[in-house]
């Protein structure tokens, strides 16, 4: 079947150990050496890239006796029975495997014509969503909603700061904090992005900005350069909530400030599958729709990949199994 997959791995030019070509079709049968059970095979019909693609291309996370690995977490697509479903990537304590990983790492993933799930890891895809959107929101988007809900605890007229939007999870938080009912502050460092941003209903800043209140909630993907502004516009007993950092993973942390204003700092990263069916249910019910910065088709997936590494990028980049 028709893949993109790494071959190696490239720190330099992630993007010249990707290839695109004919690899084995998933196995689903039983085997009683890895003891994998109940697994499922899907059609997929659209995927999306995340910056986890690149990092895999790069040699972290995937080390070279797994390679080749077929990659890509998010998928849509049509399931065992002919039901229009959504992939949950995350694989949890499968024997062989570590008690957490993602679709890609240990596993094949999903920029194939099919991909291997566990046939709890199928969600129905909401009539309302198309395979493009749907395939948007297991990665990214469930990572902000679980950022902002589970671990956040946002409450009801709340206030969130989203540092760095623009990237996948930051921009997803952007909308789903509204759909929430949040008061919403982004900063970005490019102002068409940050023009972006007030266009999505979200009140645009320059990053380091004074906010005109102090937040309930601050969605922290950028890391060192961001950190200390997102603890100073933390509220009294306020949720940092972290699940990347672009932009440096050792900041300076004002511990005095943690402790007498009972902040909280949070790690996260994906979310379960019940999480994944309330952000379809939400999407569905409130007419949230992913943003979408492009679509490609899969004969055109290296493209996608090569404005991914590029880094002007809003929203998600999808791709099309059908064409």
């Amino acid at each position: 079947m028709r893949a993109a997959y790494a071959v190696t791995a490239n720190d330099d030019d992630p993007l010249a150990a990707l290839e695109v070509g004919e690899r084995p079709e998933p196995h689903t049968e039983f085997d009683p050496k890895t003891g994998l059970d109940d697994w499922v095979t899907v059609e997929v019909k659209a995927s999306s890239l995340n910056h986890h693609d690149l990092w895999s291309l790069r040699g972290v996370g995937l080390p070279p006796d797994k390679l080749p690995m077929i990659l890509g977490c998010d998928a849509a697509g049509i399931g065992p029975d002919g039901n229009e479903v959504v992939v949950n990537s995350i694989i949890l304590d499968a024997p062989g495997a570590p008690p957490f990983s993602i679709l890609s790492e240990h596993f094949q993933g999903t920029f194939a014509e099919r991909v291997a799930v566990p046939a709890a890891n199928l969600l129905p895809k909401p009539a309302e969503l198309s395979f493009a959107e749907a395939a948007c929101l297991p990665t990214a988007w469930l990572t902000a909603y679980r950022m902002l809900t589970t671990k956040g605890r946002l409450p009801e007229n709340g206030s969130v700061l989203i540092q760095g939007a623009g990237g996948g999870v930051a921009t997803a938080a952007v909308v789903l904090a509204q759909a929430l009912g949040a008061r919403v502050y982004a900063t970005s460092r490019d102002p068409g992005k940050r023009e972006k941003i007030a266009a999505l209903g979200a009140t645009a800043l320059e990053p380091g900005a004074r906010l005109p209140e102090r937040v309930d909630v601050v969605i922290e993907t950028v890391g060192a350069a961001t950190f200390e502004h997102s603890m100073k516009c933390a509220n009294f007993g306020g949720r940092i909530v972290v699940s990347g950092a672009t932009a440096g993973h050792l900041p300076e942390v004002n511990l005095r400030r943690v402790f007498a204003l009972q902040l909280e700092i949070l790690g996260t990263s994906m979310g379960t599958s019940e999480e994944l069916g309330a952000l379809l249910a939400l999407c569905a019910a409130r007419g949230v729709r992913p943003v979408i910065d492009s679509e490609f088709g899969f004969s055109e997936i290296r493209d996608a990949f090569a404005k991914l590494h590029k880094g002007d990028v809003f929203g998600k980049l999808v791709i099309d199994h059908t064409r």
